[in-house]
């Protein structure tokens, strides 16, 4: 069985106006991802700004994350880094934070190679005795997994899946056919989420479900009941929203959304900053044409 079907949601860190993080926020916005069908929470993904963490804020956001949750949905702790002993360290903080399973993003500027990939993933999933779901997003690491790549890790035994967010859905549908059904893939562009169900995925793990998890839910439902005509709805509806999500750096748009539905979540950290002015209004008026707010 998949870790999860449907929507996990990566969730955002909310911060106060001292940059601390934001527990009471945090949890509000949790109730919210529950009440609204979410799969699954990621926390301490790329949206939730996890570059900015420091090792102790990962575990206690994961661990409060899995707290709030109570075993409603799983959660899934983000371990990803550009060193393999500082991901195993990650890794092994989320399991003991009580994750359910693990997203491990390719490590990131130094790089490696594909043996290099093969190796870095095999120990990580020697030292972490849980589900890990690896993470290929090469627009910010630089670094691609090959089709071929993936299929030797698809026979690492808790490596289950891959978060799939290359924008190449021919390179998709390799993996798909070379790793087989056994293996997870969840869209990671949000545009792409029908897509990856039609060439075998299982879901999405996602910005927009954020603000709209229960269309995400609602799309992977109607794909698995047959009904084609609803869940092609839904993901063209999203598009205009997707796009506005994406129109800066993920996750200052987002992160703006929810302040204008009402959830403080605060600003980013440091590099990140507030929304561009010229954008203010373009992201605006696209959360409001989707009836966020």
């Amino acid at each position: 069985m998949p870790l999860f079907q449907g929507v996990g949601t990566a969730i955002v860190t909310p911060f106060n106006k001292n940059g601390e993080v934001d527990y009471k926020t945090f949890e509000e916005l949790i109730e919210f991802q529950i009440v609204n069908d979410v799969d699954a929470i990621i926390a301490c993904g790329t949206t939730g700004e996890s570059a900015t963490l420091s090792y102790e804020e990962r575990a206690d956001v994961i661990r409060f994350a899995v707290e709030t949750v109570a075993g409603r949905v799983p959660v899934i702790g983000g371990g990803g880094s550009n060193s393999t002993v500082s991901t195993i360290r990650l890794c092994q903080d989320a399991r003991d934070a009580g994750a359910n399973g693990i997203l491990a993003v390719t490590p990131y500027y130094n790089k490696t190679t594909q043996k290099g990939l093969v190796e870095h993933y095999t120990a990580v999933a020697a030292a972490v005795d849980l589900p890990i779901i690896v993470y290929n997003v090469p627009s910010r690491t630089g670094l691609n997994i090959e089709p071929e790549t993936l299929a030797k890790l698809a026979k690492v035994d808790n490596i289950v899946g891959i978060k799939e967010s290359a924008g190449d859905l021919v390179q998709t549908a390799k993996m798909a056919a070379l790793c087989g059904d056994g293996f997870d893939i969840y869209a990671g562009n949000c545009n792409e989420v029908l897509a990856t169900l039609a060439l075998g995925g299982v879901g999405c793990i996602s910005v927009m479900g954020n603000v709209a998890p229960k269309d995400l839910h609602d799309l992977c439902v109607a794909f698995r009941n047959g009904d084609l005509n609803a869940a092609k709805r839904l993901q063209l509806k999203a598009l205009p929203l997707i796009d506005a999500l994406f129109a800066e750096l993920n996750p200052i748009p987002v992160k703006h959304i929810l302040n204008l539905m009402g959830f403080n979540v605060g600003i980013c950290r440091p590099p990140l900053t507030t929304l561009e002015d010229e954008n203010v209004e373009l992201i605006t008026k696209a959360a409001k044409k989707y009836g966020l707010i």
